[in-house]
């Protein structure tokens, strides 16, 4: 009854700053965890463990599956060389670079360090998605960020998993055969997406029902996930690769009718989950901190911060000078190397591989340095939550790079107005061709949902196809 409780205020709380974050113009994700902090940091505000099941099994899939839909395949294909750069060298070069700095900094063994390395080697996509998703962004570099935050998170996963495997066994497995491991867990999730992304279109197609469409949708990503793990083969890779080829044949299987219920659906899911889980994210923090002896833990983080930044940079701006040059361009731009290099905040699936970290290692000894790990990894996040949350829109605007939010607006109002007229210019045309209760009733609807299915003459054989009214999420 307590968990039930905690997660109605934190519902409520998410609510209220979503709408105050909107009133002010600043990221939602970002205030939620000061929010939190702010929360947990109260006398009487009891200790908050976030338990991995929560993290790993009912919020990541779902999270995941909706960014991953969201990314067009055309432009995955305009930006696979620098995402396969980012979400291949820059993780393992990051992971690396991270594990020689904490094991100099912090207390944590060797293979300890090297398991934050992993965690933290990645950016988060349902971070990168929250903070993005108000920004104007060029479609390339949305694009860009949120396929390599998608793809970097399966490669770091994975490695993640070996270096969890070479910790808890004290180094006692051969290199080679982590090596193996890590295409073992990459390679199966990667199929298994896939078998289970044609399961899911081979499904999806034969359902009319929107409701029951709705429900397939909103259970597939966690079915690949649990399948994935059953599998002993990496879960989130196997989600990342299902939803981008569903994502790819959305259009293919549904309507548009039951395309407009299952984004409102996915919409206010998306939501509930994002809201909880960085509330969740601040509230944990303080718990952690209490615990903690001493305050060499915050500047021991805040390094390992700033590791990420300057890693991250020194991957951005060659790889984006090298593709500009390849393209042709006169002048590099650094202003777009800048954005996506800060738009590496990371986020909830850190949070969940550092939750799945066991509690003691194959000799059944407590692991060591674990609730330094989860602290560190905590802390790491608030602090790329809040400082390059709050800082990546000014950036954004300063760049020019992004069309302001008003021009995109009116840019889509003149879309959708041109289709209206055109509609309306079709309907009259047909009107002495067509029966004139369907003319009529098309001419006169403020607006209806949307439909693949194309509206035909039932007397007159052989009648074209009448044009939809404008729909309703176009007016």
């Amino acid at each position: 009854m307590r968990s039930v409780e905690i997660v109605l205020a934190l519902v409520v709380l998410a609510t209220v700053v979503a709408a105050l974050a909107r009133r002010l113009s600043v990221p939602a994700p970002s205030l939620l965890v000061v929010a939190g902090v702010v929360v947990g940091s109260l006398p009487g505000v009891p200790d908050v463990r976030v338990t991995p099941e929560v993290v790993s099994l009912v919020v990541l899939p779902p999270l995941l599956y909706a960014a991953g839909e969201e990314l067009a395949w055309r432009d995955l294909r305009s930006v696979w060389r620098p995402v396969t750069v980012l979400a291949v060298g820059l993780v393992l070069a990051t992971a690396a670079a991270v594990g020689a700095v904490a094991s100099v900094l912090t207390p944590l063994p060797a293979s300890m360090a090297f398991v934050l390395g992993a965690i933290l080697a990645s950016t988060d996509p349902v971070a990168v998605t929250a903070l993005g998703r108000r920004l104007a962004l060029p479609a390339k570099i949305q694009a860009l960020v949120q396929a390599e935050s998608l793809f970097n998170d399966a490669t770091s996963l994975v490695l993640f998993r070996v270096a969890v495997t070479l910790a808890v066994a004290s180094g006692g497995i051969a290199w080679g055969h982590a090596a193996g491991q890590f295409l073992t867990l990459g390679g199966g999730g990667a199929a298994v997406g896939a078998l289970a992304a044609f399961g899911a279109v081979l499904i999806r197609r034969r359902t009319v029902d929107p409701v029951m469409d709705t429900v397939i949708a909103l259970v597939a990503p966690y079915a690949t996930y649990v399948l994935a793990e059953a599998l002993h083969v990496s879960g989130v890779t196997a989600v990342v690769v299902a939803s981008v080829i569903v994502g790819t044949q959305t259009a293919r299987i549904t309507s548009a009718h039951t395309r407009l219920e299952l984004h409102a659906v996915y919409a206010t899911v998306v939501f509930l989950l994002e809201s909880v889980i960085f509330s969740l994210i601040g509230l944990e923090l303080p718990t952690l901190v209490r615990a903690a002896h001493g305050a060499a833990w915050l500047w021991q983080a805040a390094t390992i911060a700033a590791v990420l930044i300057v890693m991250r940079a020194l991957w951005v701006f060659p790889t984006s000078a090298a593709t500009q040059r390849r393209a042709g361009a006169e002048h590099v731009s650094w202003w777009k190397p800048a954005v996506v290099s800060w738009a590496g905040a990371r986020g909830v699936v850190p949070l969940a591989a550092a939750l799945s970290v066991p509690l003691t290692a194959g000799s059944g000894a407590a692991l060591p340095g674990r609730d330094l790990l989860l602290l560190l990894t905590t802390t790491v996040i608030v602090f790329t939550l809040v400082v390059q949350g709050f800082t990546l829109e000014p950036l954004v605007r300063r760049s020019r790079i992004a069309q302001p939010a008003a021009d995109n607006r009116a840019e889509q109002n003149r879309a959708r107005l041109a289709m209206a007229r055109a509609a309306l210019a079709e309907l009259e045309d047909r009107s002495g061709t067509e029966p004139e209760v369907a003319v009529e009733q098309l001419r006169h609807a403020p607006c209806a949902p949307e439909s693949s299915t194309k509206v035909r003459s039932p007397t007159v054989p052989g009648s074209r196809a009448l044009p939809p009214p404008p729909s309703c999420a176009e007016t």
